[in-house]
C-alpha cells in the first residue's frame, strides 16, 4: 500500500490545513514547470495522488483503516490524473504561470512582414552572362493615407478601457492552494492595449494595402535553374506598416534548342557526313560567344568529342568558365545511286575491304584502325 502520509511528509493525525500546506509546499518544488527533472516529475505525481486521497474524507478514512482507495487501478498512484484531476492540473498551470502568459504587456501593432516568392524564366544566354529583368508584382505596401498607423486622418488609437492599456487582464480564483491569479490577453483589444475607434478608410486599420509595383532584378552571370535571388526588404510590408520581409526570385532556365547544360559545361551534338569524317573538314559552329570554325580531323570516328575550352558558362562564384563539348555523330548514307555505289566499291577494293574477315587478329574488321 502506498504511504500517502509519508509522500506529503505529514503525520497520520495531520489536520486538513496541514495536509494542504504540505502539498502546496511540495508542489511548488516539484511541479514540471518548475523542476523538469524526471525524478521530480515522478515524485510530483505521487505527491498529487497523496493529496487527492488525504483531502477526501472518505478516501482518508480508508487509508486510516489500512486500505488503499486507489488500489482498484483506475486511480492508482501511477496514474493520479485519471480521476477528476483535470481541473487540478489546470489550477496548477495557472498557479505556476503555465498558460497564463502573464507579464507580457501590450502586444505591438507593428509586426514584421512575410517573405514573398516569384519565378522568372530566362534564356541560356541570360543565365550565362547575367541580365537585368524588370518585374511587376502585386504585394502589400504601406498605406499612403494613414502611413501605416491604421487610423483615419486626424484620429489616434485610444487606450483600451478593459485592460487600461496593459494588453492583458487578470482574474483571481479561489482554490485549495489559496487565491490563484491568471493572466491572459485582453479579449477587447486582442492584447494590443489600444483600440482603433476610427479605422482608416483605405486600409481598414491594417496599415497596409495591396498595390502593384515594379522593380529591377539583377540576374548574376552563371546562375543555374532553380537557384533563388534574395532581395532584402522587397517582400510584404507587415501589419501596422511594419518592416517588409524579403523577396525571393527563383530562376527557371528555358531549354535551349542546341545546347544542354551540365553545371557550367555545355554539350551539343554535331552531325557530319561519312566523307567529311574520313577526309576532314571545317564546319561552322554557333556558340554563346558567336559563330566559330570547328576543325574536323581526317579519320574522325563516330562518338568522338571535341572540347572547346572556356566556351561554356561563366562560374557563378570565382573566375573562369566551363567548357563546350561537341559530340560528333557520323551520318552513313542509306541510299546510293549507281555512280556512288561504284565509287565506294572501288574504294573498298583499293583498301582491301571488299570482304572484311572480322577475325580480330589485327588486320580485319576489329583490328587496328586503318587510314
Amino acid at each position: 500500500m502506498a504511504d500517502y502520509y509519508g509522500a506529503l511528509g505529514v503525520a497520520p493525525g495531520a489536520t486538513d490545513d496541514e495536509v494542504k500546506k504540505a502539498y502546496r509546499k511540495l508542489a511548488r518544488q516539484l511541479h514540471p514547470d518548475v523542476n523538469p527533472d524526471p525524478e521530480a516529475q515522478e515524485r510530483f505525481k505521487a505527491v498529487t495522488a497523496a493529496y487527492e486521497v488525504l483531502s477526501d474524507p472518505q478516501k482518508r478514512q480508508i487509508v486510516d483503516l489500512g486500505g488503499d482507495p486507489l488500489s482498484n487501478g483506475a486511480g492508482s498512484p501511477g496514474n493520479p490524473f485519471s480521476q477528476g484531476f483535470g481541473g487540478l492540473g489546470d489550477i496548477m498551470d495557472a498557479f505556476f504561470g503555465g498558460g497564463g502568459g502573464g507579464g507580457r504587456g501590450p502586444r505591438s501593432r507593428v509586426r514584421q512582414g512575410s517573405d514573398a516568392l516569384l519565378r522568372i524564366e530566362c534564356d541560356l544566354a541570360e543565365t550565362a552572362f547575367g541580365t537585368d529583368r524588370e518585374m511587376t508584382l502585386e504585394t502589400a505596401v504601406v498605406c499612403s493615407t494613414c502611413t501605416g498607423q491604421g487610423t483615419a486622418p486626424g484620429t489616434h488609437p485610444s487606450i483600451c478601457d478593459t485592460c487600461q492599456g496593459r494588453g492583458e487582464v487578470q482574474q483571481v480564483q479561489r482554490s485549495f492552494l489559496g487565491q490563484v491569479m491568471t493572466t491572459r490577453a485582453c479579449p477587447r483589444c486582442s492584447g494590443l492595449g489600444s483600440i482603433i475607434e476610427h479605422p482608416c478608410g483605405e486600409c481598414g486599420g491594417d496599415g497596409r494595402v495591396r498595390a502593384r509595383r515594379t522593380l529591377t532584378v539583377k540576374v548574376p552571370a552563371g546562375i543555374e535553374s532553380g537557384m533563388r535571388i534574395r532581395l532584402t526588404g522587397e517582400g510584404e510590408v507587415g501589419p501596422g506598416g511594419g518592416p517588409a520581409g524579403d523577396l525571393y526570385v527563383e530562376v527557371v532556365e528555358r531549354p535551349h534548342p542546341v545546347f544542354t547544360r551540365d553545371g557550367d559545361d555545355l554539350h551539343c551534338t554535331l552531325t557530319l557526313p561519312m566523307t567529311a569524317a574520313a577526309l576532314g573538314t571545317v564546319l561552322p559552329l554557333a556558340t554563346l560567344d558567336g559563330d566559330e570554325s570547328l576543325d574536323i580531323s581526317p579519320g574522325t570516328q563516330p562518338d568522338e568529342v571535341i572540347t572547346l575550352r572556356a566556351r561554356g558558362v561563366p562560374h557563378l562564384r570565382g573566375t573562369g568558365r566551363g567548357d563546350l563539348h561537341v559530340h560528333l555523330r557520323i551520318e552513313v548514307p542509306t541510299r546510293l545511286d549507281a555512280k556512288q555505289e561504284e565509287l565506294l566499291r572501288d574504294l573498298a577494293r583499293l583498301r582491301g575491304e571488299e570482304h572484311p574477315a572480322g577475325t580480330g587478329k589485327g588486320n580485319g574488321l576489329f583490328g587496328r584502325r586503318r587510314r
